[in-house]
């Protein structure tokens, strides 16, 4: 089974960015966290991060054909991308959402999910370690 994990903006500033709310834990850590995932759950993992909406589009458009999910943590633009939603809509692999921090409990404006419109699970607010449950969710369902 082969899995995309895609992350959006300010992701890659994991552990500097607002610690009190997305913990001290780095990228490194997230990607350490992958690979040693990958290894427990017998899967392939790629791991992509962009600050830019188009490149996570043009990421998923990519998948179509060579992935069997994605695990996406689309970071603000879970609030304001229909594009990023209408590219899952249209690759169809089965998808998981994830946020690190518990996004329910914050701002208003981030109550909404236009690619968790898409996803057929969410996973918010465990750190890290939703990333981990993501990926023995898709393995567990489609692997």
């Amino acid at each position: 089974m082969k899995i995309l994990v895609l992350n959006g903006p300010n992701i890659n500033m994991l552990g500097i960015r607002e610690p009190d709310i997305y913990g001290k834990q780095t990228f490194g850590d997230l990607l350490a966290l992958l690979e040693s995932t990958a290894l427990e759950a017998g899967v392939t993992i790629e791991q992509y991060q962009s600050n830019h909406e188009g490149d996570l589009v043009d990421k998923i458009q990519a998948a179509y054909g060579r992935f069997d999910g994605i695990v996406i943590n689309p970071a603000a633009y879970t609030h304001t991308s229909v594009a990023i939603l209408d590219a899952l809509k249209a690759v169809s692999i089965p998808a998981v959402e994830v946020h690190i921090s518990q996004v329910d409990a914050r701002e208003p404006f981030r109550q909404i999910s236009y690619p968790g419109m898409y996803c057929e699970k969410t996973i918010q607010g465990l750190g890290l370690e939703g990333y981990r449950q993501a990926v023995l969710y898709l393995k567990k369902r489609y692997g």
